[in-house]
């Protein structure tokens, strides 16, 4: 069946803010979305689906089970899969117009500025903090525009960052907003959250793209819109533009922007799920899930990562451990705290977490 773009984007071109200009534009240009889970996957399928010419998707991570109830481009089937790689062939399939190609590696400081720098905008959909100071930073330092999202629980966060204004100057960026990375805030594994928030989270970011791709209508620029679903309230987050570039370049070379999802880990510290399996009665189970689902084996202790001090684990020498949690990030980072703190012991983290196992 051939279809034309006249037919495909007739609603789009029929607004008069948009038109044939702006659809133009977005042909054109060039978009980066970091992240293919709840926020990164509907904002690329909608950017294709709207007419973005070229779309460059990045994600280390799997499809698992748990991400499915909020990441609804992914099917059964696609569990275990590259998320980045599963996407594109999605969009392959319904956005003819748009050509999508994908990294399945984590971005990193030694990577970042090259990724970007091919790009006119870049949207962040990651969940991890360090990652995105590092996309921020990395933006300033390329005078990319970055599109951001962020979820925590039933609240949602979007700007637009780093937009060079009509004065010859750029808009706030991140660091405006909150300077230095908090290190006591949970990632949506950790703290939760519903699927409502994050799809509308994701189509705030796109609105965002498309506004500034064909320059029409008010970006969110020098302000941070906070949205929580529960009360159903809004709230706009003023911003100053304070860090400049050179205070970017600083922090940049001396920042090391750690995330443990990212992390190589270490071989002695991990146990498969295959070998948990055939030895099962041989270990004890910590198990530092912050929800109260059911586990499919007895957890001998239970130490949700949201409270965890590992002054309160009080482990026995003549004993084996194996620490779980649901995708083996968490466990491992706590599996780290007990080894420090009992180097005689045998304490390993469940590679995969729990769904490896199931």
């Amino acid at each position: 069946m051939k279809i034309t773009k006249e037919e495909f984007f007739k609603r789009q071109i029929t607004l008069s803010e948009i038109g044939d200009k702006g659809q133009a534009l977005l042909q054109k240009a060039r978009v980066l979305v970091i992240g293919c889970g709840g926020l990164g996957s509907p904002v690329a399928v909608y950017l294709a689906s709207s007419g973005v010419g070229h779309l460059h998707v990045v994600d280390f991570d799997k499809v698992s089970v748990s991400n499915l109830h909020r990441q609804v481009f992914y099917k059964i089937g696609d569990v275990g899969k590259y998320k980045a790689e599963v996407l594109t062939k999605y969009i392959q399939k319904r956005a003819p117009f748009t050509s999508i190609t994908c990294t399945t590696e984590a971005v990193s400081k030694n990577t970042i500025l090259s990724l970007i720098s091919n790009f006119d905008i870049v949207v962040d959909g990651t969940d991890s903090l360090p990652i995105k100071y590092l996309i921020n930073d990395a933006c300033v330092l390329k005078r990319k525009p970055l599109v951001y999202g962020s979820l925590y629980k039933f609240d949602g966060y979007v700007a637009t960052f780093n937009v060079l204004l009509s004065s010859g100057k750029y808009s706030a960026n991140l660091r405006d907003a909150f300077p230095k990375i908090a290190t006591n805030v949970l990632n949506c594994e950790e703290a939760g959250t519903l699927n409502p928030i994050v799809g509308m989270i994701a189509l705030k970011q796109v609105n965002e793209v498309v506004k500034l791709i064909t320059k029409t209508g008010t970006v969110l620029i020098n302000q941070l819109h906070i949205y929580n679903s529960l009360r159903n309230s809004k709230f706009e987050l003023k911003l100053k533009p304070s860090y400049t570039l050179e205070k970017i370049r600083k922090i940049f070379d001396s920042q090391h922007y750690h995330s443990s999802s990212c992390d190589v880990q270490r071989e002695e510290l991990l146990i498969s799920a295959n070998e948990l399996k055939q030895h099962m009665s041989e270990y004890h189970i910590i198990n530092v899930i912050n929800t109260s689902g059911v586990l499919p084996f007895k957890a001998h202790h239970n130490y949700p990562y949201n409270t965890f001090n590992v002054e309160d684990c009080k482990l026995d020498a003549s004993k084996k451990y194996v620490v779980v949690c649901n995708k083996g990030i968490t466990s491992y980072t706590i599996t780290e705290k007990l080894v420090e703190k009992y180097p005689h012991i045998s304490i390993q983290s469940l590679q995969g977490g729990i769904e490896e196992f199931k």
